[in-house]
């Protein structure tokens, strides 16, 4: 039986990983927040664990104030420095880390994949690209390690629970023209494509966790509305969303568009590509 170790355990994506794998004959063992100023426990469970995904990251869509950007920054860079220290002074190292990234790295521009891409130059493409640099230095200890970037997760919990309130009282609609990208992935492609990296022991780097088939926010209103039977004609405007997020509203209102190459050349199949089937399936499985 192998042994995962999971930082960030208690989110979304978390408690979902802690279900599927145990599901799959994995112990699932987490990385609390107070192991990760105590060295020698963190040494030992670095030994004891033969993956360690870590999710570890203040909740993006907040109110940034700088002491927030602080808090976003460190519990992710910090949090994987010290992870990737302990793995470093462990006798028995894990076979594999998978850290975590988000889509916000590349700019929304155009759409891109792994190859072909342009990051932004914000705030939120900042910390991505510290948070992957801290976890690729795993690799010089000889430990396979890969990036994930996180599009948008669906599933029941998580941004979708946020979203669906206003649509099911019948007063959703688009944040500001619609027009911007929204790149998703179903949470059960997510836990298929962690399972699918375990198994797979030749996948390293990064890989765009979202759909072949991105969409825009329009797209997503469009769906939430037809799933429920509810209307669409509120729109939320961009400056109420800068009022009550500050430049956090970015993650609202700036989309990327992302195609997820590497998992698709690697073999890896989407259950559930487009956003009318991804919403579908989450809102009538309740």
């Amino acid at each position: 039986m192998k042994t995962i170790a999971v930082s960030g355990a208690s989110g979304f994506v978390g408690t979902n990983i802690k279900k599927f794998f145990s599901k799959e004959n994995f112990e699932v063992i987490f990385i609390k927040r107070e192991n990760l100023s105590n060295e020698d426990a963190l040494i030992s469970i670095m030994e004891k664990a033969d993956v360690v995904i870590n999710l570890a990251g203040a909740n993006i869509i907040n109110r940034w104030t700088e002491s927030y950007k602080k808090l976003l920054y460190s519990s992710r860079i910090d949090t994987t420095k010290a992870i990737v220290n302990a793995m470093s002074k462990a006798q028995n190292k894990p076979e594999l880390l998978i850290s975590t990234s988000a889509v916000g790295i590349y700019s929304n521009k155009d759409c891109y994949d792994e190859e072909h891409y342009e990051y932004s130059d914000d705030f939120l493409a900042y910390i991505c690209k510290e948070w992957e640099k801290e976890a690729l230095k795993a690799k010089e200890l000889d430990i396979r390690t890969a990036i994930f970037r996180f599009g948008i997760i669906l599933g029941n919990g998580g941004a979708l629970e946020k979203m669906l309130l206003p649509f099911k009282m019948g007063v959703g609609g688009t944040i500001g023209d619609g027009n911007q990208h929204f790149s998703f992935i179903h949470i059960d492609d997510l836990l298929n494509a962690y399972k699918f990296l375990i198994e797979n022991i030749d996948l390293n780097g990064v890989f765009n966790l979202t759909s072949p088939m991105p969409t825009t926010n329009k797209g997503l209103t469009k769906a939430l509305g037809t799933a429920l039977n509810r209307p669409t004609f509120f729109p939320v405007p961009e400056f109420v969303l800068n009022l009550v997020f500050s430049e956090g509203a970015k993650v609202l209102t700036d989309g990327q568009c992302v195609e997820p190459k590497r998992l698709l050349d690697s073999g890896f199949s989407f259950k559930h590509t487009t956003i009318d089937e991804t919403i579908n399936s989450i809102v009538n499985n309740k």
